[in-house]
């Protein structure tokens, strides 16, 4: 097992209610692990209880990345949450400490 972080970074940004965090594969040879493992649904598991709407991931293979964009995330929206740190740069960061199992498979 390793953390996300071990294998990409993110950027993320906020608009209103919806959170967007790219994940970028430190090296393109990770991209196929990232894209079985860090799907949607795992993200959407992962914000329970914060991400309140839809979790749409989009690839990006040509840069070795993903892009989740977030409905319902930020409590109302940055002005509106009573959430002190709930913004995107927070979210990008909670989701770089999923864990990835990256044993070979046989």
């Amino acid at each position: 097992m390793t953390k996300l972080r071990e294998l990409a970074h993110s950027r993320a940004g906020d608009k209103g209610n919806i959170s967007n965090i790219s994940v970028i594969a430190y090296d393109a040879e990770n991209y196929p692990l990232l894209l079985e493992q860090v799907t949607s649904a795992r993200v959407k598991a992962l914000f329970a209880g914060v991400v309140e709407g839809d979790v749409v991931r989009y690839e990006l293979p040509n840069i070795a990345a993903l892009n989740f964009v977030m409905s319902g995330a930020l409590g109302g929206g940055v002005t509106r949450s009573l959430a002190l740190d709930a913004h995107g740069k927070s979210l990008s960061s909670a989701l770089l400490d999923l864990d990835i199992d990256d044993t070979p498979q046989q």
